[in-house]
């Protein structure tokens, strides 16, 4: 059937639901071109005011899987896991638990992005490895897992057509944060990539797309039903992004905070968050581990062979790692000291996020380059104690760093007489 697309943006705009043909056509078109940017920028916009029912969200998720190629990873044995995160500052989260589930047999099979705006990318940490190569075939990619149970890649250009085109869209109309947009492009990305089970990490708070509890539920609620009314196992976290995650922001350092917390260093909270984040996984796979058993794999090198596993298999050099594992080397570093004495009460994700994009750790728009170098190292996270003139962060950068991006930090980090805790994971929904 066709239809007028003047006419499903009235549709929408004063309040009417779309059925699947609807959609479909929608979808079909856009991606063939006969639908212009300028009216599914008006589609989306009337989607951000109107919203979309379950029934719709479904349509328009498949319709969007079926935009492009949908991967068959059935000649790998076992249960694939995949895992994906709504975004948020510091999260390093991936380079660590991808090889640490796979380090139990369990084949990760997982397509990841890159950053924009004060967002960080997996991908771009991953490229600060010399000669590391996040492009692989479909075959490629099917194999090295195969192989050695672990691959992380960039995202296929054959896979989901109509998310890269809408998400371009939405990136520049103001259309990015609204749940069934969400829901529908991270969910057709991961039905498509062909994994049986996937974990969702919903971020929510400062640094995070969903700033309540209440938004991010209803995501997470929204996805974990897409997947599991396809088949594929869903599980959703609720994490908290009020404050970066781990010590690192940037690339670089990032991969030599994951390389670190690989080989049994990191704090204790951290490496338990990482844990509870596998141990789900597991179980999708259908391998239940307690903690302790997985925190065994980050001592005892398991996860980290299958890190360096991972790199040699993906071109990258890992001699590397002794100068991954060093200094940050930047023109310019300055550090932040605690004005005052104290506990760090909060620590604005957001701010810290976008601090480090103007560093050079990040990009504010998708044509900008990456300085690997650039990045921020913080040194008290929130619930620490400090007294006067102790370090809090120091900033890396080989851009000349103002005393306007100082504030800009110091803005961020609020110091008080009370002491407060943060929990990294708030909810589980299933």
């Amino acid at each position: 059937m066709t239809y007028r697309m003047v006419d499903l943006i009235q549709k929408k705009r004063d309040g009417g639901s779309f059925n699947q043909s609807e959609i479909d056509w929608m979808i079909e078109n856009y991606v063939a071109g006969s639908v212009p940017d300028y009216q599914m920028s008006a589609l989306a916009m009337a989607i951000y005011f109107k919203g979309m029912n379950t029934s719709e969200i479904s349509n328009l998720t498949m319709a969007m899987v079926h935009s492009g190629k949908e991967f068959d990873l059935s000649d790998i044995s076992g249960i694939k896991v995949d895992k994906h995160s709504t975004g948020g500052v510091g999260d390093k989260v991936t380079l660590i638990l991808a090889p640490l589930v796979a380090s139990f047999g369990v084949p990760v099979a997982k397509m990841s992005g890159r950053g924009l705006g004060h967002t960080g990318g997996t991908l771009d940490k991953l490229e600060s490895i010399p000669g590391f190569n996040i492009e692989k075939t479909e075959a490629g990619f099917i194999e090295q897992v195969k192989d050695i149970g672990i691959a992380v890649i960039g995202q296929s250009d054959e896979l989901v057509k109509a998310d890269k085109l809408l998400y371009a869209l939405r990136d520049v109309t103001a259309t990015v944060d609204i749940i069934p947009l969400i829901a529908s492009s991270v969910m057709s990305k991961k039905i498509a990539a062909g994994s049986d089970a996937i974990l969702l990490d919903v971020t929510v708070g400062d640094g995070a797309f969903m700033k309540s509890v209440e938004d991010a539920r209803i995501l997470a609620r929204t996805m974990v039903d897409l997947g599991k009314s396809v088949g594929r196992e869903t599980v959703a976290v609720i994490t908290n992004m009020s404050q970066p995650l781990g010590y690192a922001i940037g690339n670089r350092n990032e991969i030599t905070e994951a390389v670190n917390t690989l080989n049994g260093k990191g704090t204790a909270e951290f490496r338990q968050f990482i844990a509870e984040l596998a141990q789900i996984m597991l179980e999708l796979a259908g391998d239940k581990k307690t903690i302790p058993e997985i925190l065994q794999n980050l001592d005892n090198g398991l996860a980290y062979a299958k890190f360096v596993a991972m790199i040699k298999a993906q071109g990258g050099d890992p001699t590397a790692f002794e100068n991954l594992t060093a200094p940050l080397k930047t023109k310019y570093k300055v550090e932040i000291r605690a004005p005052k004495t104290g506990f760090i009460t909060d620590e604005k994700a957001l701010g810290v996020g976008v601090l480090a994009m103007k560093l050079g750790a990040g990009r504010a728009t998708k044509a900008d380059t990456i300085d690997f170098e650039a990045g921020i190292l913080l040194a008290k996270k929130v619930g620490d104690k400090v007294s006067n003139n102790d370090l809090i962060a120091t900033l890396y950068s080989n851009r000349e760093i103002s005393e306007e991006l100082i504030s800009e930090f110091n803005d961020s980090i609020v110091i008080s007489d009370e002491q407060v805790h943060q929990k990294e994971i708030l909810e589980i929904v299933r």
